[in-house]
C-alpha cells in the first residue's frame, strides 16, 4: 500500500468516519511520511475490541511506510474522558493508573513494529510532559487559547450540562485541554500532524488541531474509525459477560475466537474488512465462494482465525480450534489442562462440586436441574452425558477417574446443555482460574 491511495483503501474497507481537510492531508501524505498518533487511556487494566479498530489503523499506516506512535495516556487516565459518558467517571489512584499504563503499553506493543528500520513505532506517555506542569503554566498557556462557550456547545459535552442531576465537573469539562495539548506537544517536539481515534473523540481531536494551528502555527489533520455497531443495533464487542477484552486472562482465547465465530452473516464481511490485512480482493472473493457454495458460509471461521492469531498468536489460536473440535467431535481425550482452564475462565457455564456430591447434586448446582428429583428423571431418560459417555443411573457417584486432571468433569443434557464441574476438594478456588 503507498501513500497515495491509503486514505482510499482506507475508505473502501470503511474505516473512515470524519476527516478534516481530506484534500489537504492526501496531498501531504503524497509528499512522504507523516507522523501520527492514537491515544489509549489506561481507565482498566486491558485493551477491548473497541480499541482494535484504531489499533489497526495505526498498523496500516506503519505498514504504508509512516510513523506511527502510540500514546497511552498516564495523566489523561487520572481523569477520564466525559465524552458521551452518562455519569463522572470514579478517579482512579495514581499507583492503579500506573499499574494499568504498563498493561496497556505491554498489550499495544505485539501490533507494531518497534524495530523497523526505516518507520519503527514509539512509544509515549502524556504523564511524561504533565507530570511537573504547574496549574499557572496549564492556565495561562493552555487554558487561554479555548472559549467555554465553544466547549460547552460540543455535543459530547452538552449532553451532561443539560442532565441537571448529573453535570459535568470541572475535572471532566477540563479533560479536552489536557488531550488537546498532547497533539500540540507531540507536534512541537515529535513533528506529529496527524491523529485518529474513535469517532467519540471528534471534538477532542478537533480541539488539538486548533490548539495545534494556535500554538504552533502548524497545520495538522485528524481522522477518526467508526464506532462498530452489529446489524441488529446491538453493541459491538459485548457478550453477556460484559465486554471482549484483550487480555487472555479477562477473556480466554477460547471464548475470543468463539466471538468472532459466531458473527452474523450480515456483518463478517465488514468485519473481515475492519480486523484483518486481507485485500478487498480477497474478501469478496470469499463473500461470493460462500454466496454460491450452498453451504454453512466460511467467513466466519476465516475471521475468527484471523482475528485470534493477531491478538492472541498462532499457539493460542491453535488451542482454540483444538478446543471448539473435542467439544463438536465429543473428544475429552485430546483437551489439555490449559484447554480445561480456558472453559472455566469463561468458555462455558460452569459450577462448583465438593466432596460427595452425587450425579444428581452437580446437575442441580449446574443449573441444568432445578430439583434432585428432576435430575433422576434426566438421568432415567438417559439424558446426561459425564465426559463424553451417557450415565443412566440415577444414584451415580463419582469417581476420581471422572475429575479430569484431577478436578474437571463435563456434563452434558441433551444436545447443547453443557456445564463444566470444577471440584473443589483440593482447594481449587474456581474464582483464581
Amino acid at each position: 500500500m503507498n501513500h497515495l491511495n491509503l486514505i482510499q483503501e482506507l475508505k473502501d474497507r470503511g474505516l473512515i468516519a470524519q476527516i478534516t481537510d481530506e484534500e489537504a492531508l492526501s496531498e501531504r501524505l503524497a509528499k512522504g511520511p507523516i507522523t501520527l498518533y492514537c491515544g489509549f487511556d489506561p481507565t482498566a487494566d486491558s485493551l477491548h475490541l473497541g480499541h482494535l479498530v484504531p489499533l489497526l489503523c495505526l498498523k496500516r499506516f506503519q505498514e504504508a511506510g509512516h510513523n506511527p506512535v502510540a500514546l497511552v495516556g498516564g495523566a489523561t487516565g487520572m481523569i477520564g474522558d466525559p465524552s458521551f459518558k452518562a455519569t463522572e467517571r470514579s478517579l482512579n489512584t495514581l499507583d492503579i493508573v500506573a499499574d494499568w499504563v504498563t498493561k496497556i503499553q505491554r498489550q499495544v506493543s505485539p501490533f507494531l513494529d518497534f524495530d523497523n528500520a526505516t518507520n519503527p513505532a514509539r512509544m509515549v506517555n502524556n504523564h511524561d510532559w504533565f507530570g511537573n506542569m504547574d496549574v499557572l503554566t496549564f492556565l495561562r498557556d493552555i487554558g487561554k487559547h479555548f472559549s467555554v462557550n465553544q466547549m460547552i456547545s460540543k455535543e459530547s459535552v452538552k449532553q451532561r450540562i443539560n442532565r441537571d442531576e448529573v453535570g459535568i465537573s470541572f475535572t471532566e469539562f477540563a479533560y479536552s485541554l489536557l488531550q488537546s495539548y498532547d497533539f500540540a506537544s507531540m507536534n512541537k517536539d515529535m513533528g506529529m500532524e496527524l491523529q485518529i481515534g474513535g469517532s467519540d473523540q471528534w471534538g477532542n481531536i478537533t480541539a488539538g488541531i486548533d490548539l495545534t494551528r494556535r500554538m504552533n502555527q502548524q497545520q495538522v489533520f485528524g481522522m477518526t474509525v467508526p464506532l462498530i455497531t452489529k446489524s441488529d443495533g446491538t453493541k459491538f464487542g459485548k457478550t453477556e459477560g460484559g465486554a471482549v477484552w484483550l487480555d487472555p486472562s479477562k477473556t480466554s482465547p477460547y471464548k475470543f475466537y468463539q466471538f468472532w465465530m459466531n458473527t452474523a452473516d450480515a456483518d463478517v464481511y465488514r468485519f473481515l474488512r475492519f480486523f484483518t490485512f486481507m485485500s478487498e480482493e480477497e474478501i469478496q472473493q470469499i463473500e461470493e465462494d460462500d454466496r454460491n457454495s450452498g453451504k454453512a458460509p466460511q467467513a466466519q471461521r476465516i475471521l475468527a482465525e484471523k482475528a485470534t492469531a493477531l491478538v492472541h498468536g498462532e499457539e493460542q489460536l491453535a488451542a482454540a480450534q483444538n478446543i471448539t473440535r473435542c467439544l463438536f467431535e465429543n473428544d475429552l481425550e485430546h483437551l489439555s489442562e490449559s484447554d480445561f482452564a480456558q472453559l472455566a475462565q469463561d468458555g462455558m457455564p460452569t459450577a462448583q462440586a465438593s466432596g460427595e456430591d452425587d450425579l444428581q447434586q452437580v446437575l442441580v448446582n449446574a443449573e441444568l436441574a432445578t430439583s434432585r428429583s428432576q435430575a433422576k428423571t434426566h438421568i432415567s431418560s438417559n439424558a446426561i452425558m459425564v465426559n463424553g459417555e451417557k450415565v443412566s443411573d440415577a444414584y451415580y457417584a463419582f469417581q476420581d477417574a471422572d475429575k479430569l486432571f484431577g478436578r474437571y468433569t463435563l456434563i452434558r443434557r441433551g444436545k447443547k446443555n453443557y456445564s463444566l464441574i470444577v471440584w473443589q476438594e483440593n482447594h481449587y478456588d474456581i474464582e483464581s482460574l
